[in-house]
């Protein structure tokens, strides 16, 4: 079929409240028709009628549900131009203590999930001679600190894969970037405390129980960056024609560019002190 007259956008976790939402509106904004996706339909229920939207249920770490709606979008539009990979779990918690398990489905989400993705989205881009895909990361990969561990490590593989994927997609006209969000507004600290819930009793970071359960909420305070511009300015830049490697925003973005520069001992002493340990 012939490819769809607008930029086909692709956006994972796209549920109401959070970042993936927020960019579904910005792309839509810049005249693209947005496939935003998430594991429930009805978490994205304030999309349902406006036609910039074709919304699907996919859930990540299903190799079916993953092949089933690349082959819808195909069939409907004819393309994929850009994926952005941004369904995502936050998990907090001592690394000690956390269980396996946890750990585990942190990665499959965050890391193993995108990978399905771009796996399958890849042949197509390839065949249209063009493409972009978006992955979201994390400034936290940037100066790692307690309490978000599992998630922070998550983060990081998945920046060291699109580094990689950037050198290897490039022969075929493939832009792989990394978007770095700082502190933004989104339902990440909500996320995180539902999922903290079902964690086990700690026995020995029993003392520090307050400060791991304010790690769940501390990108969310008052000065955190708002999500709509968040989202606005980062679409500007995923649309760009030439569109940089890497781009960072939100606050804390800054102090943690700066962070990863410092000696380690520096680094280690400013997190003990912000993060209470």
């Amino acid at each position: 079929m012939e490819p769809f007259n607008k930029q086909v956008v692709l956006i994972t976790g796209c549920s109401s409240g959070g970042i993936g939402h927020a960019l579904a509106r910005a792309f839509a904004a810049e005249k693209c028709l947005v496939v935003a996706t998430s594991r429930s339909r009805s978490s994205m229920a304030d999309l349902e009628d406006d036609p910039s939207f074709f919304l699907q249920e996919l859930d990540v770490l299903s190799d079916q549900s993953v092949h089933n709606v690349l082959s819808t979008v195909l069939d409907k539009f004819g393309s994929i131009d850009v994926v952005v990979n941004n369904a995502g779990v936050q998990c907090i918690g001592p690394l000690a203590e956390i269980p396996l398990s946890a750990l585990e489905q942190t990665f499959n989400t965050n890391v193993f999930g995108s990978m399905r993705l771009i796996q399958a989205v890849v042949p197509y881009m390839v065949s249209q001679k063009r493409g972009k895909i978006v992955n979201t990361g994390s400034v936290t990969v940037l100066a790692p600190g307690p309490w978000s561990g599992a998630y922070t490590a998550s983060k990081a593989a998945l920046h060291s894969l699109t580094d990689s994927l950037r050198l290897e997609l490039r022969p075929f006209g493939i832009d792989v970037i990394t978007v770095v969000p700082g502190a933004v507004k989104s339902n990440i600290g909500n996320s995180a405390i539902a999922s903290y819930s079902r964690m086990p009793e700690w026995k020995l970071y029993k003392q520090f129980e307050a400060a791991i359960r304010e790690r769940a909420y501390f990108s969310q305070g008052s000065k955190a960056t708002p999500t709509e511009e968040f989202a606005k300015k980062t679409v500007a830049v995923v649309l760009k024609k030439n569109p940089p490697a890497w781009f960072s925003l939100g606050q804390y973005s800054t102090i943690m560019a700066i962070m990863y520069h410092l000696p380690v001992f520096v680094r280690d002493f400013i997190l003990r002190k912000a993060m209470k340990c």
